[in-house]
């Protein structure tokens, strides 16, 4: 079974250390550097699991997912963010995004990312 994942985050060295993380596991990785880019690259490949920053430049994370919602909507998504007090909002809840979904910044224990992953893929089966 092919687990895609898409990794949008802005910050070069996150997104480039989750996507070498990720493909020891034999995840299939791409990524994007804003919810522009990961628009375009969504037309382009099938994605599984969409990983987003909250805090992009121009589209903010939030409202990457739910388009990528509206135009793919078995993809799955898992939130990081750097927001200590985040509340994820109905928009989101509603595109099936659990509490255990969204993850802290800076994640010290990449295993628990590989671990909900895992979940998710199992979960949407």
């Amino acid at each position: 079974m092919e687990r895609r994942i898409l990794i949008v985050d802005d910050e070069e060295s996150i997104r480039e250390s989750l996507k070498d993380f990720l493909e020891d596991f034999d995840f299939q990785v791409a990524a994007a550097a804003s919810a522009e880019a990961a628009l375009q690259l969504l037309q382009e490949q099938p994605i599984d699991i969409l990983v987003a920053d909250l805090r992009l430049p121009g589209i903010s994370g939030d409202t990457l997912i739910v388009k990528a919602h509206e135009l793919y909507p078995s993809m799955q998504y898992v939130i990081l963010t750097g927001s200590v007090g985040y509340l994820f909002s109905e928009k989101l809840q509603a595109v099936g995004i659990l509490p255990r979904h969204i993850m802290q910044k800076p994640l010290f224990d990449l295993m628990l990312l590989v671990e909900t992953l895992e979940d998710i893929l199992q979960h949407s089966a």
